[in-house]
């Protein structure tokens, strides 16, 4: 996969900017819920990409979807013990879509082709700011979580090879399943992926 680095964190904390403000003007009725990241994105005086940043920061994660089965890939997530798409820390180096194509084949093994042939460009389908409890034995205390998902392209036949340290499981799940999971970003999600049928 190519890889688009950014420059300098001026440059990174635009890019999350113009990537929030182009997400605002679709779904101008989440604008609300995104303003404690459009904040942090304001303000310049601490690094919205540092997990040292314990106010919040940010998060990349991949919708990975088969449109011929209806399908998503999900991983058991072995810290929350919850099924989730993929996805993690940015670490401050790459566009957030790169950042989010990385987590989704690191986790899955999966070659996230679609970021190739949409030239890196893959749809941003939901911005998501949730509270992350405190964890003493990583020295973090209560935090934010502010994840820019990404929708990519995917085919529920092709090999799966998990990142074992960090999930417990990976699977296939009917796009109408997320309902079960009981959140209410997968309700979100189920909606915005009819729209792009």
């Amino acid at each position: 996969m190519r890889h688009k680095s950014l420059a300098t964190p001026a440059e990174l904390r635009a890019h999350a900017q113009a990537e929030l403000e182009k997400y605002i003007a679709s779904f101008p009725a989440e604008a609300t819920d995104l303003q404690a990241i459009a904040d942090q994105l304001a303000d310049t005086s601490a690094d919205p990409f540092s997990r040292a940043n314990m106010q919040g920061h940010i998060t990349t994660s991949g919708l990975f979807y088969d449109r011929a089965s209806d399908k998503v890939l999900l991983i058991h997530h072995r810290t929350l013990n919850r099924w989730l798409q993929p996805g993690g820390h940015h670490e401050g180096l790459d566009r957030l879509d790169v950042s989010a194509a990385r987590e989704v084949e690191e986790e899955t093994g999966v070659q996230v082709c679609g970021a190739q042939d949409q030239a890196l460009d893959p749809p941003l389908i939901d911005i998501d700011s949730h509270a992350i409890p405190a964890n003493p034995a990583k020295g973090e205390g209560a935090h934010l979580h502010h994840d820019f998902l990404y929708l990519f392209r995917g085919d529920a036949t092709a090999p799966l090879s998990p990142q074992w340290e960090e999930v417990q499981g990976v699977r296939w799940v009917a796009r109408e399943a997320l309902l079960a999971l009981q959140s209410a970003r997968f309700v979100r999600l189920v909606s915005k992926l009819r729209l792009a049928l």
